[in-house]
């Protein structure tokens, strides 16, 4: 019957996070950019009639996976009101969530194409689209508490997959892992007091993917990893 229908009271709440996201009016730079990308758009969505606010998170209330990214893209989570749809990354992510068996199809185009995932979750540190995708530390922190709430609702999550180094510095310090160890593609920091598992990997933007820095095969490896840490047998 789907997640919806078996889990109501944890859906419920997932939705009231969801509904405190989109609307957020709390970074004054964000809320304008946002909205001038919605109305000025790219040429080639010029049809289109853009999301243009906060981007809340997507995916199964019983996630044993939770991928944390940096941030909308204007043109992709700022126009689709889906996070990581509707561009490259999201091509390159739901690509390769299919091939794992976390997604019932191997793209994302708009919140109504069908796409659902199984035991895993979707989510940004910052939800709305920033300028040259670079938030500020205050806007980091005043947008944490939504992740923070996801992550209190998800209890079934065991790896966090973190895109980048900046969902990676976002993860730690909301998880107090001292000391720190260096971000690197593969890199695994164990979280026993949570029974949390980081898995960090190379964000899918065309800057790493078009230079051959994150291949599809490195992509899929972070995601066969998952699934080991994730078995029941483990």
């Amino acid at each position: 019957m789907g997640p919806i229908a078996t889990y109501p009271p944890l859906v419920e709440s997932l939705r009231r996070v969801t509904a405190d996201i989109v609307d957020c009016f709390a970074c004054p730079r964000l809320v304008e950019w946002r909205e001038r990308v919605a109305l000025e758009k790219r040429a080639a969505f010029q049809d289109e009639e853009y999301w243009g606010r906060p981007v809340p998170g997507f995916g199964d209330p019983r996630a044993t996976l939770l991928i944390v990214g940096l941030a909308p893209a204007a043109h992709g989570g700022n126009r689709t009101g889906r996070v990581f749809t509707g561009d490259r990354s999201g091509d390159w992510l739901y690509g390769a969530l299919h091939r794992a068996g976390y997604a019932n199809q191997p793209t994302s185009v708009s919140l109504d194409d069908g796409l659902e995932l199984e035991h895993a979750y979707v989510a940004a540190a910052v939800r709305c689209a920033p300028p040259a995708n670079k938030p500020t530390t205050e806007e980091r922190d005043t947008c944490l508490p939504y992740l923070r709430r996801e992550l209190e609702l998800l209890t079934d999550v065991r790896v966090i997959v973190v895109l980048g180094q900046f969902a990676y510095d976002v993860m730690v310090r909301e998880l107090g892992i001292r000391p720190k160890p260096k971000f690197g593609h593969g890199v695994e920091v164990e979280v026993p007091d949570r029974n949390l598992t980081i898995v960090c990997s190379f964000h899918p933007s065309q800057q790493n993917t078009f230079t051959g820095k994150l291949t599809e095969e490195m992509f899929d490896a972070i995601f066969q990893r998952t699934r080991a840490l994730t078995s029941p047998t483990r």
